[in-house]
């Protein structure tokens, strides 16, 4: 009979075990037996717990999209004014855990994989959405109606671009200047907003 808690601590460990593995593989490469061998337990092991590969993967991304998730909310926690929360936004989707090599790696699987995947469309779908209403709910306090959806998009498509820039170099200074760029953005939209 299995250890109460033992699912969690398996699964978790799969996970590791599989952004460890597309690192270092890449998804194409990746195999069940690689994953198993990386977590030090047999592939029956892994298909009890996972139906196949993209069982996994999917897994995996819930699990990062997760942990992204309680990253927002712990930069959110002491902001109390609407710029200083979206300034918390902008931090948390460029935190440093974001541009570890293992977490680039997999977040770029993840991303090549939305076009071939219901799953991981359906879930690349609901973190957008997810990200787009936090940053329009607190844009509502800073902008007109009008400005609030454009604001919006465009400063989560310039923190998604600055994220695959900075990931893709070998720059340990780019994060903060993506950061700093996409403040800079911010500070672009308000005086706008002040000007007009």
């Amino acid at each position: 009979m299995p250890k109460v808690g033992m699912e969690a601590i398996r699964r978790k460990q799969l996970i590791e075990a599989t952004i460890s593995s597309i690192h270092e593989r890449g998804y194409s490469d990746t195999t069940i037996r690689l994953i198993s061998q990386k977590a030090g337990v047999s592939t029956g092991i892994v298909h009890h717990y996972f139906k196949d590969k993209d069982d996994l993967l999917r897994a995996t991304m819930q699990s990062m999209l997760s942990d992204l998730r309680l990253s927002v909310l712990k930069y959110l926690e002491p902001a109390t004014t609407p710029k200083e929360k979206i300034e918390a936004l902008i931090s948390a989707y460029l935190d440093a855990y974001l541009f570890e090599p293992e977490t680039v790696s997999a977040w770029l699987a993840f991303w090549a994989h939305v076009p071939h995947s219901k799953d991981m469309s359906r879930l690349q779908n609901i973190y957008e959405k997810r990200q787009i209403s936090t940053f329009k709910h607190i844009f509502k306090k800073l902008l007109r109606p009008e400005d609030v959806e454009s604001a919006s998009l465009g400063l989560v498509a310039l923190i998604d671009g600055l994220w695959v820039r900075t990931s893709l170099q070998d720059n340990a200074k780019g994060r903060e200047r993506a950061r700093t760029v996409a403040l800079n953005y911010l500070e672009m939209l308000l005086q706008k907003e002040n000007k007009e």
